[in-house]
């Protein structure tokens, strides 16, 4: 009888666990793809609410108040992207994610009991508080889980479950409204997203490190000090950068609701489904350049070069917005609406892959991506706010439209000039990343 090869047996078995482990890592991107677009949903489907005039009737609300609420919830959320950041990077991403979930989805359910404006924005404060571990936990386990040939494509799904969610958000929070009511609409979405809590707790790996390990993982959580960090001009160029990203973004959230209600004159269901084709078109496009960068990337191309291209690319298309503010004709501006937050979809997944990930130092990922989102956060606070305060001032949605576009342009040049290798955050000697 022929002998049999014991090295002949082992490399199949071997293969089918390297395969295993790779479809389970994609596997949860996409339970963590979920997770972000449970978040956008609860996060975003207010903005319909404040469209509906009798849930303005019902807490007295002007422009400028709803501005303060769609902004209510990032006071919060930028308060606590740091400590978060600490937390992911020393005690692992399953707990407190766990944790923070059932306390946003429970929030956002009970903002369908509230009364009084001074209850909605306690619970807007709390879900802003319990989702501020979204990013640093998800961008930190990406980092663990894929090389640089990957991150692109891992970031651009991921980034499926960040658009989709406010693609998704307004027109189902606009069916529900249209359906029962605001409040049911709140209540209905918030406990609708505890159910992401059967695959999260049977199907994810526990990271909480072990008593014996928690000195190491500090040492390496801390390996880059924050003074480094906090001198490295690429650190302050990619705040800027995604400060100006997300102010057209949180605008699209906040006020084109009521843009596409009051100004294009759209029905609810109608502006429901235009939000949706922007959203979807930037998610979609996000998922593309994501591929395509890293294909390039595997080719030979500088990763530096190649997502920055595609971030520039992206700000620029995304300022056509302006085209759709100075037409008069309301399918020509409602083309302009979708193809210019969906032509912003070349910049989402390689500058996050690029700001968070390329350039960042892997110790220091989960402290620089809270520091990063804390831009995002002002971002959130002040596109509503600040548009619809030049809303009341000047009458109309154009002038809130050409700040987007002012801030669009310094997106793309800052990208261009301040996105450099060697200004990255320093890593002490002897430390390996």
């Amino acid at each position: 009888m022929a002998s049999i090869d014991p090295a002949a047996t082992a490399a199949p078995a071997g293969v089918k666990a390297v395969e295993n482990a790779a479809w389970k890592r994609w596997a949860i991107l996409a339970l963590l793809a979920a997770g972000a677009l449970i978040a956008f949903v609860d996060r975003t489907s207010i903005s319909s609410a404040l469209a509906v005039p009798s849930f303005k009737a019902h807490f007295h609300l002007s422009n400028l108040d709803r501005g303060w609420i769609n902004s209510a919830f990032f006071w919060s959320y930028a308060a606590l992207q740091i400590p978060m950041g600490w937390v992911v990077d020393r005690y692992g991403v399953k707990v407190p994610y766990t944790i923070c979930f059932v306390l946003w989805c429970l929030a956002s359910a009970l903002t369908g009991l509230t009364t009084t404006l001074a209850a909605l924005i306690v619970m807007r404060l709390i879900v802003g508080a319990a989702e501020a571990v979204v990013v640093p936990a998800s961008y930190r386990w990406i980092r663990n889980n894929f090389h640089e040939g990957q991150s692109g494509t891992a970031v651009g799904l991921y980034m499926l479950g960040n658009k989709f969610g406010p693609a998704i958000g307004a027109p189902v929070a606009a069916w529900l409204i249209v359906a029962y009511d605001w409040r049911a609409m709140f209540v209905i979405t918030g406990a609708v997203g505890l159910l992401w809590l059967v695959p999260w707790l049977f199907g994810v790996k526990n990271d909480l490190p072990a008593k014996s390990d928690m000195v190491a993982v500090r040492a390496k959580a801390s390996a880059v000090p924050l003074k480094n960090i906090l001198a490295s001009p690429l650190v302050w160029g990619t705040l800027v950068v995604n400060f100006c990203y997300n102010y057209f973004t949180f605008y699209c959230m906040t006020w084109m609701p009521a843009y596409l209600v009051e100004h294009r004159g759209l029905t609810l269901e109608k502006m429901g489904l235009y939000s949706f084709f922007s959203f979807a078109g930037i998610a979609i496009v996000a998922l593309v350049a994501g591929w395509t960068a890293d294909k390039l990337i595997a080719r030979g191309g500088d990763a530096v070069v190649v997502r920055k291209s595609f971030v520039v690319a992206g700000f620029l298309v995304a300022s056509t917005v302006i085209l759709g503010a100075k037409t008069e004709n309301t399918a020509l501006a409602l083309f302009w609406n979708v193809f210019s937050l969906s032509g912003l979809g070349l910049a989402t997944a390689n500058n996050l892959a690029l700001c968070r990930l390329t350039l960042i130092p892997k110790p220091a990922v989960g402290v620089v991506t809270g520091i990063q989102q804390v831009a995002v956060s002002l971002a959130g606070m002040v596109a509503p706010i600040l548009s619809g305060w030049l809303l009341d001032v000047s009458g109309g949605y154009t002038v809130p439209m050409y700040v987007i576009f002012a801030f669009l342009l310094l997106g793309a040049l800052t990208t261009l000039f301040v996105l450099r290798r060697d200004w990255a955050p320093k890593v002490p000697e002897g430390v390996v990343v």
